[in-house]
């Protein structure tokens, strides 16, 4: 199953998406800059092999819902979203807002 909803942080819109797969969910909020996931992102590859492509993003470990994801902690995040003042530790929510905060420099 797909589910495409908003969530609101600060009365500021993103919108999130839920896979449900067979023995684990994949969780995405995103905003027009960057993005936020689960466990399944593959921080990595963005920060290697994808490195030119400054994608903007972080993810969460040990999330199984959408509310676990909004209330994590960044685990792991990309060269890009260091960029703009995110980093390991910090909470997924404030993570978004640095998000939509670039978008308005942009």
């Amino acid at each position: 199953m797909l589910r495409v909803h908003d969530v609101y942080i600060n009365d500021e819109r993103f919108q999130a998406t839920e896979v449900n797969l067979p023995k684990t969910n994949l969780l995405m909020i995103e905003s027009a800059s960057g993005y936020v996931m689960c466990g399944a992102l593959d921080v990595e590859l963005l920060r290697t092999k994808l490195v030119s492509r400054g994608i903007i993003a972080a993810r969460a470990v040990g999330v199984k819902t959408m509310d676990d994801l909004l209330n994590g902690t960044v685990e792991s995040c990309t060269q890009a979203a260091e960029g703009i003042g995110i980093c390991e530790g910090m909470p997924i929510r404030e993570a978004l807002l640095c998000m939509r905060e670039h978008e308005t420099h942009a």
